[in-house]
């Protein structure tokens, strides 16, 4: 359901999609019980069931935007810090972050998002927890460049301002 509703924005939706998901397992139980990774069938299912409602909400997007509410939520919940500059800096990081490869999408929003250990994580996604390892760093990687160079509004890396006009 947390990852639902991170993913969906809402209860209902959220709650729509497990019981979509549920309903599909269960569907599918006896077919499942002879699956070596039961636990990653079913988080495949889940995310199917997400995308699909994702798609009812909002037709015009192709995946669901990770924590869309959760930049506003993090801003509410600064009661000393300037809320704007939280909101903003919360905003660019989950925009960073839908720009993942999904298996690295996935365990940030399991690992940081639902504050899953790896262990856990690496059990809802149905994979080993040195792989969820793998996938948060590559994912560490991938956002350090994307947050670096998405700093500028324009796009480009910092200190190309200077760059350009020594050229000149």
């Amino acid at each position: 359901m947390r990852f639902a509703y991170l993913q969906l924005g809402s209860d209902a939706a959220a709650e729509e999609a497990v019981d979509a998901a549920f309903d599909s397992i269960m569907g599918e139980w006896l077919r499942m019980l002879h699956m070596d990774r039961l636990d990653a069938y079913a988080w495949t299912v889940l995310k199917q069931c997400i995308v699909g409602r994702q798609h009812l909400l909002n037709p015009w997007r192709r995946r669901p935007e990770p924590m869309d509410i959760s930049a506003f939520e993090a801003a509410l919940k600064e009661a000393q810090a300037d809320r704007y500059e939280v909101l903003t800096d919360t905003i660019r990081f989950y925009s960073a972050v839908s720009r993942l490869a999904e298996r690295q999408r996935d365990a940030v929003l399991l690992r940081y998002g639902l504050r899953c250990s790896p262990g856990e994580a690496a059990s809802v996604m149905g994979v080993d927890e040195a792989t969820v390892r793998s996938y948060l760093g590559q994912a560490h990687r991938r956002l350090a460049r994307l947050l670096d160079t998405s700093a500028d509004p324009a796009g480009r890396p910092a200190g190309a301002d200077s760059a350009e006009s020594a050229g000149s």
